[in-house]
């Protein structure tokens, strides 16, 4: 289910993404469909290679190369889907930015596995051996009914 509603807000990104982004389009409903798909394939299986081999111009760059690694991906995918046409690179890292920010947004207010809590500063962090938390700034959240100690 979760891969379902992960590929269902990529789609949704992407066709954000292209009506937002110019020299980003993707001729047909079946091209936007197959471009998240492959995006979504890039960015779990060789974007990490690539971070890992780039470390050094990483933190030279102050992690801003990493956006050049998103634009790339998603440059990459447009060669592999007949349909979904990206004009340059700079479309590229653009439509990637636009793509990650939407993304992220959705899956916060989609996503049902994932509890977001803010705390105040200066909490110390409680050990947990919930799966499905996001621990900020040391504050806890398990699934409903769980005890959070």
């Amino acid at each position: 289910m979760g891969f379902l509603i992960k590929l269902i807000i990529n789609i949704a990104a992407l066709f954000i993404v292209i009506n937002t982004v110019g020299g980003v389009r993707a001729d047909n409903w079946q091209a936007l469909v197959t471009a998240s798909v492959v995006i979504g394939f890039l960015n779990a299986f060789l974007r990490p290679v690539i971070i890992l081999l780039t470390i050094p111009i990483n933190i030279l760059s102050l992690g801003l190369f990493t956006l050049i690694i998103n634009g790339s991906m998603f440059y990459f995918a447009s060669k592999f889907v007949k349909g979904f046409v990206i004009a340059d690179f700079w479309s590229a890292f653009w439509a990637a930015l636009i793509f990650s920010i939407v993304s992220f947004i959705l899956s916060m207010v989609f996503s049902p596995k994932i509890n977001f809590r803010f705390n105040s500063f200066g909490s110390a962090p409680k050990q947990h051996k919930y799966t499905n938390v996001i621990d900020v700034e040391g504050e806890v959240v398990g699934k409903q009914g769980e005890d959070n100690e």
